[in-house]
């Protein structure tokens, strides 16, 4: 087997219905807070190292909320950025509280989701906010609760010129076609990775409008079976893991956007490289196949 390499970054992609374009391969800045993404940063000048890092390197997607740290992801983007570079697309998500143990709660009422906003706007120091995804369900995946209230709450934010535009995360996919029939949706972020792909027929259906699909966990949950395989094709390709995994990502349907985190430069830069990796079809074959492999 062998790879060759393509766009950096993964090329570009452009939200429906917006001016806003954005290389494929972003970052998300959920683990520039503490451990359990809770507290400050171990290193203060190594996070907003990354994030500097990430731009000059062709970085225009960055993905954050201000219930990080609480508050402190947002804080140090605006320390290490603002003021912002033209075309940088800053994605926060709403619809969640910690707890004083760091614990995660559902956040939904209406006057919650209005706070959550401008909290969002007051430490990133912006005006408006470029999208805005509503975060669903539970800790343990999306449920189907009826979003009308919660969507009414950001169409509202977005006359008023706080809120651009909306996205949804955590979601299943008849919550996306109700969402979708209520009002526009540019993006949906949801558990998905080569080894957990529930939501294949969801990003082909979003693929067909153009509405972006932002997975997270790239390499989270594999079994040990599963991991062997990734390992295996990785070897073959020259490359780690998670940059096949990426890989994978990138050329499995192209309305999907990725946005890996990490707190190190050195980590920050092999992700990125992994937007110019291009698998091979026999190693495409080996990844596809991880699904249907379980292990003790």
């Amino acid at each position: 087997m062998s790879s060759t390499h393509s766009t950096p970054l993964g090329g570009s992609f452009t939200f429906p219905g917006t001016s806003l374009s954005v290389n494929r391969l972003g970052y998300g800045a959920m683990q520039l807070a503490g451990p359990g993404v809770f507290g400050p940063p171990r290193d203060l000048d190594a996070a907003i190292a990354v994030l500097r890092e990430a731009v000059a390197a062709g970085v225009n997607h960055i993905d954050t909320s201000d219930i990080y740290g609480p508050h402190v992801t947002n804080e140090i983007i605006q320390k290490a950025l603002h003021p912002y570079a033209e075309g940088l697309v800053i994605v926060t998500k709403i619809g969640f509280r910690r707890g004083e143990d760091a614990s995660w709660h559902p956040s939904h009422t209406s006057e919650e989701l209005v706070t959550q906003v401008h909290d969002n706007l007051k430490r990133l120091q912006l005006d408006s906010l470029d999208i805005v995804n509503l975060r669903c369900g539970t800790a343990h995946g999306p449920n189907e609760d009826v979003l009308t209230e919660r969507l009414d709450t950001l169409v509202d934010l977005q006359r008023q010129g706080l809120v651009k535009h909306i996205g949804l995360s955590n979601v299943s996919a008849a919550q996306v076609r109700a969402a979708r029939a209520q009002t526009d949706i540019v993006c949906v972020q949801n558990l998905y990775n080569v080894a957990h792909r529930a939501d294949d027929a969801l990003i082909a259906e979003l693929a067909k409008d153009g509405i972006a699909y932002v997975p997270f966990f790239p390499l989270g949950g594999f079994s040990p079976l599963q991991s062997e395989a990734l390992n295996e094709v990785a070897a073959a390709a020259e490359a780690t893991p998670m940059q096949v995994a990426l890989a994978w990502l990138l050329q499995h349907s192209p309305n999907i956007l990725l946005i890996p985190g990490t707190s190190s430069v050195a980590h920050l830069r092999e992700n990125l490289a992994a937007g110019s990796l291009r698998l091979s079809a026999s190693m495409t074959a080996t990844l596809d196949g991880i699904a249907g492999k379980t292990g003790p």
